[in-house]
């Protein structure tokens, strides 16, 4: 055989086991790079509002009947963030009139949410003690449970479009509590 020709066949045959390793060291399974695998969930940056709710864009929202809180979302502070949390401002009334405001962020893909922080004093105070929670949907004051299946989240998918949950936040179609009705079929109340 030729001496060029066996040359030419070795480095062929070099080249054809080195890309060969290549093409195993690209394997998802082998580094980590599996195309199918769950990502892991990365939270963005969330600042606090720089003011108090807009009393203007205060919406009301039914969350149950055995409440005696009064629950309304500032539609104006609805962030839907690319990192697949829904960021709002809440404000809770108790029964005699004193409120508690509240940055809150819930996730549709693990049903959780997050408290930011608080007004207090008309100043915005971060909560040192943030953590993911999961939502529970069988406790009287479950307005995030309302939040969550009524206007944010389809099943366990984050609604990306702001027009579709003002609309689902609308008080005489929203969906996120049992609404109480007469023997007629009519909501009362909200």
């Amino acid at each position: 055989m030729n001496p060029a020709i066996k040359k030419l066949k070795q480095y062929g045959t070099s080249i054809s086991i080195g890309l060969g390793l290549i093409a195993c060291s690209g394997d998802p399974m082998q580094s980590g790079l599996d195309p199918f695998a769950p990502m892991v969930f990365k939270e963005g940056e969330t600042t606090l509002p720089l003011s108090a709710p807009n009393k203007s864009t205060l919406l009301p929202f039914y969350v149950s009947q055995g409440t005696i809180f009064k629950f309304a979302i500032d539609t104006s502070s609805i962030l839907i963030a690319a990192d697949g949390v829904t960021r709002y401002t809440v404000v809770i009334t108790n029964p005699s009139g004193g409120e508690q405001v509240q940055y809150e962020g819930i996730r549709c893909d693990s049903y959780q949410w997050r408290l930011y922080g608080t007004l207090e004093n008309n100043k915005w105070i971060k909560n040192p003690l943030s953590s993911w929670n999961d939502i529970k949907p069988k406790v009287t004051n479950r307005y995030q449970a309302a939040l969550a299946s009524g206007a944010f989240c389809n099943f366990n998918t984050q609604e990306k479009s702001i027009a579709t949950v003002l609309n689902s936040l609308n008080p005489n179609s929203f969906t996120g509590g049992t609404k109480p009705s007469n023997s007629m079929g009519q909501i009362i109340g909200y």
